[in-house]
């Protein structure tokens, strides 16, 4: 499968569930009796990791606020195997809340600003860009599409690249050439009356009473795109081009939950797309998996089967503490039993917040962690004189003792390469402190089909910082 980027604004959706038998006793309000919240990614973040979930490389460029959400939101995606490139948003992460009787929504709570100022483009994600053979831009009109960068850089590449562009009535409007554009019926019908400035200046054949046969040509002439399909909910879709046009039939008739269908379509038309169907054929396996989607229960549906099979697997019942042997048994069952081995490494010298952060995300992205500790020597050729503080035995002992830590191996080289290649982890975490550097531990764990994630670094905290730190006060 080829590797898909997605760009747009990520959401964290979050289900209360629960049951009402009964009326609130000062006023005519149901009594919601919460069982659990589930929260899962929204959004152009729901697109993702639906893209992701047969396997698939998949990039989101999306902008998060700097707050709890935004980090849970992060951390859904790595555990999901998206790599983030975060543009950051001034704004606090948007969240949607459904207060649900079984699987009825009684209420949704929206927090967050609809638009917000959002950082430059980053050079990773202008480089993402421009290496993209296929982009899905998930657009749900809180400013990315809109942005000078994102826009630019699309709006070069579309006639070079597979574009397929999902739009929002708020949003930016596809840059011309995108090769697929997938509004809805009656987001097509207002694209057009926007456009045109006045519902009464739509004239047939693509008036509101025509087909949407007639809304998709006219809106592929006035977006200048390549394709635009037009779902019809149950009724299936319209793929049009400016001349001519294909209706696509759904599988079946289902009745179901609709949330998130739309995500489902697009990253599955868009794979399919990168993987070399054609428009036609793409637009048909869309249509299937949206059918199939709706019927299994929509988003909320998806993510409790993805939060029941993530309780589903149980770590092997091994006795791990520290050696690399015993941490090479640990792998080898983990993978026996067909687990996720998540890896991740470092001196850990001073053990701080910022360590803990990313060892509790690492842990989240699978059913196993194991932690490649430098030894003493390692340290010293990579640090320099006096370091490290604390002796190897020791640190590892420290990592032992966290929850989120399965097992530690200590290795004597400069790099983890060696050790990686006795683990064989299914992913390779680096804190994000490495920003655009190159690890040296790719091309080992590429070999066997891993995959290396860098997650969210927690700004101001490191133990150079911390020795700076006790130097200055210790000076004063």
């Amino acid at each position: 499968m080829k590797p898909l980027l997605v760009i747009g604004d990520a959401l964290l959706d979050r289900d209360l569930q629960g049951r009402v038998q009964r009326c609130c006793p000062d006023g005519p309000a149901p009594v919601l009796d919460e069982r659990r919240t589930l929260s899962r990614p929204g959004g152009a973040a729901l697109a993702a990791v639906l893209a992701a979930s047969g396997g698939r490389e998949v990039t989101l460029i999306t902008a998060l606020g700097d707050d709890l959400p935004g980090g849970e939101l992060a951390s859904l995606l790595a555990r999901h195997g998206v790599e983030l490139l975060d543009l950051r948003s001034a704004a606090a992460t948007p969240e949607k809340v459904r207060v649900r009787n079984g699987t009825r929504t009684l209420l949704r709570i929206d927090r967050g600003e609809r638009r917000a100022r959002i950082g430059p483009l980053t050079a990773a994600a202008r480089a993402a860009i421009g290496w993209a053979e296929t982009i899905l831009v998930s657009d749900y009109g809180r400013g990315l599409t809109a942005h000078a960068g994102v826009r630019g850089s699309l709006s070069a590449a579309a006639l070079a690249k597979t574009i397929v562009w999902d739009p929002h009535p708020r949003g930016g409007r596809p840059v011309p050439g995108v090769t697929l554009a997938t509004p809805n019926r009656a987001e097509a019908r207002d694209f057009i009356a926007a456009i045109s400035n006045s519902r009464q200046d739509i004239s047939d054949p693509a008036g509101d009473g025509a087909p949407p046969q007639a809304w998709g040509r006219r809106l592929a002439a006035m977006w200048r795109a390549r394709h635009v399909c037009v779902t019809c909910g149950a009724e299936g879709a319209a793929l049009c081009a400016e001349r001519s046009s294909r209706l696509i039939a759904p599988p079946g008739v289902f009745d179901g939950d609709v949330c998130g269908s739309g995500d489902q379509l697009a990253a599955t038309l868009s794979g399919a797309l990168a993987d070399g169907a054609s428009p036609l054929e793409a637009a048909r396996d869309g249509v299937t998996r949206a059918s199939e989607f709706v019927a299994a229960g929509g988003a909320s549906g998806w993510a409790s089967r993805a939060a029941a099979q993530s309780r589903a697997w149980r770590p092997p019942a091994t006795t791990w503490r520290g050696h690399a042997l015993e941490a090479g048994a640990l792998a080898t069952a983990v993978h026996a039993e067909r687990g996720r081995l998540i890896a991740t490494g470092g001196c850990f010298d001073l053990l701080h917040a910022g360590h803990i952060s990313t060892l509790q995300a690492a842990r989240d992205l699978g059913d196993c962690l194991i932690v490649c500790l430098n030894s003493d020597a390692s340290v010293s050729r990579l640090k320099g004189a006096g370091r490290p503080l604390v002796r190897e035995r020791d640190r590892a002992r420290v990592l032992e003792a966290l929850a989120c830590v399965d097992a530690v191996t200590i290795f004597d080289e400069d790099t983890p390469a060696r050790a990686l290649g006795e683990l064989r982890p299914d992913v390779w975490v680096k804190g994000g402190d490495y920003g655009e550097r190159e690890l040296p531990e790719r091309a080992a764990v590429e070999r066997w089909g891993g995959r290396v994630l860098t997650l969210p670094y927690l700004d101001g905290h490191s133990t150079s910082g911390l020795l700076e730190e006790v130097a200055c006060r210790g000076g004063s």
